[in-house]
């Protein structure tokens, strides 16, 4: 059994204090459990405290893992909670575990595919739509809360349909780094006011913005020369050619 242990532990990456205490498959559920523990006596970090900690007790957290083979895979941990000097006890989360709770890191790597609506990743992961959902969004929630907009000088701004036509959603893309910045509901003047706050609030500033491509609606015309002053307006070729073109048709 000890043997099947380290082969497990060199397999997920374990090392001291932490070690694999056991393996279990229930055939009937095919699934896969792997029990993980730290050793007695062992002091955990804590994060923006020095040094490590004394361990107060301990929680049991089941974790979704990558599948082993065909069958789901769990990690059950031990997971501690330390005494910090000021007497607070806090959880001291293994690098393992992921943002949502519930899963590993490597597992929601894997549900955070890029080419892949949410209802196909969760039937490949036998999970419902709405947890990979909450995965998705955490991760999105993340990324916004850091993301660093000072760089952001030429913009491309366009709507898309959604719900049969009957929605509609602003996208603006930094045409630079060629990647969406900003995605809000509506296609009338107020997402680019919206956008211009957005750019505020992540280390920029709506002066920055020198070149905006958008599309001939009067609404996107108006968004850019009161909140991207500095702008100089093109005009999407698409809309321009398809404009000349029914002109030359009357």
């Amino acid at each position: 059994m000890r043997v099947t242990n380290q082969l497990f532990e060199a397999a997920l990456g374990i090392k001291a204090p932490w070690y694999v205490q056991g393996v279990d498959f229930d055939t009937a559920k095919r699934q896969l459990t792997i029990a993980v523990d730290f050793v007695a006596g062992s002091r955990f970090a804590y994060p923006g405290v020095a040094g490590e900690h004394p361990v107060h007790d301990t929680q049991i957290k089941r974790l979704r893992h990558l599948n082993f083979f065909q069958h789901e895979c769990y990690l059950e941990v031990r997971v501690p909670r330390v005494r910090l000097p000021d007497g607070s006890v806090r959880l001291a989360q293994p690098n393992r575990v992921g943002q949502l709770d519930g899963f590993t890191l490597l597992f929601e790597a894997l549900v955070l595919a890029q080419q892949m609506p949410f209802a196909a990743v969760a039937r490949i992961v036998n999970l419902s739509w709405h947890r990979v959902h909450a995965i998705c969004s955490r991760y999105v929630e993340l990324a916004l809360a850091s993301a660093n907009l000072s760089d952001v000088s030429t913009v491309a701004i366009d709507e898309t349909s959604y719900r049969r036509g009957h929605e509609y959603l602003t996208l603006v893309a930094d045409m630079q780094a060629r990647r969406v910045v900003f995605v809000t509901p509506g296609r009338d003047a107020k997402p680019i006011e919206s956008f211009a706050a957005y750019l505020s609030q992540h280390n920029g500033t709506p002066e920055q913005v020198t070149s905006a491509s958008i599309d001939m609606s009067p609404a996107f015309i108006k968004g850019v020369s009161e909140h991207l002053p500095n702008a100089r307006v093109t005009f999407d070729k698409f809309h321009v050619v398809a404009h000349a073109s029914k002109a030359l048709d009357m």
